[in-house]
Formats: structure tokens, C-alpha cells, sequence
């Protein structure tokens, strides 16, 4: 298993609204090429979203389809990429202050990877997932800092 914490300097609900936002998975998922499907009703269990992922010209369709949604806190997922298995992707969004503890947990569940999993496959998967959270962390601080500056002055200062 391999596992990434990031500190988010954004709210819960800003970090959610972008996990809830299917379409822009590519904004952040390392891999990812291109989605090319997104359930209406994303995140709650059972949606689905179809993605092409790879590097370069070699590119494999993935499915990742949601089996826990716990709107603000938790957002697990099953990412399927056939013939290589499939893994869990766990996020826990944990209201630090007014800031978010993202902590990324990633597991095999069937397939090939079950079989290589151990430190260096745990090291490459950390390094992508990390990178990941990295993307996430500016898109929602960047959006956090443009909601702010668009606020009515009023509201500001509160």
C-alpha cells in the first residue's frame, strides 16, 4: 500500500467540490490523458468515469468507479485499467483549521499488480500519487484565492 498526506490550504467542502467535479479529474490525475466519461451523478456510489491514461502514444482505457462517498470526508474509489488488475484509491479530506489533511491511501485488489506489490512498486505509486496531490493542492488553492479576491468587500470582512 502506499500512502500520501498533503496539507490542502483550503477548506473540506473547496477540496470536495473539485473530487466532485468528474470532468477535471485530468486537471490533477498524473496519467491521465483525457477523460472521456463522467457518471451525472459523480461522486455518489456506484458512479462511474471513464479515463485514458498513459504516456505518450501507449495509452490504456480506465474505469474508476466510486464505492464509498462520504460528501466533505471520504471518497473511495476502484480504479480498474484491464489487463493490470484493479486498486483502491482511498481520500480522507480531515478539517485541519480552515485548511483540509488530504491523506491518499492506494492498494491492489486483483490482478498483476497484487503480485508486484511491495516497496518498489509502493515507491513509484507514492512518487505519481504525490505529484498528484501536489496538482490538487495549487488548483484548489488558486480557486480558494480567486473565490476570496471576488468576494464582496463586505463579505471580506466579516
Amino acid at each position: 500500500m502506499s500512502r500520501n498526506r498533503r496539507l490542502i490550504l483550503s477548506s473540506p467542502s473547496e477540496v470536495w467540490d473539485l473530487l466532485s467535479d468528474g470532468s477535471r479529474y485530468g486537471e490533477w490525475v498524473s496519467g491521465t490523458q483525457q477523460v472521456t466519461a463522467a457518471d451525472p451523478h459523480w461522486p455518489e456510489v456506484g458512479a462511474r468515469l471513464q479515463v485514458r491514461v498513459g504516456l505518450g502514444p501507449l495509452t490504456l482505457d480506465d474505469i474508476c468507479v466510486v464505492r464509498i462517498s462520504e460528501p466533505r470526508r471520504r471518497l473511495e474509489l476502484e480504479a480498474r485499467a484491464e489487463p493490470f488488475g484493479a486498486a483502491r484509491i482511498a481520500m480522507n479530506l480531515i478539517p485541519w483549521g480552515e485548511h483540509t489533511l488530504f491523506v491518499l491511501d492506494w492498494h491492489p485488489l486483483r490482478g498483476p499488480g497484487i503480485r508486484m506489490h511491495g516497496l518498489p512498486v509502493d515507491y513509484v505509486v507514492s512518487i505519481r500519487n504525490g505529484m498528484m496531490l501536489t496538482k490538487l493542492a495549487r488548483i484548489a488553492v488558486r480557486e480558494h484565492r480567486d473565490n476570496a479576491d471576488s468576494a464582496p468587500r463586505s463579505a471580506r470582512s466579516r
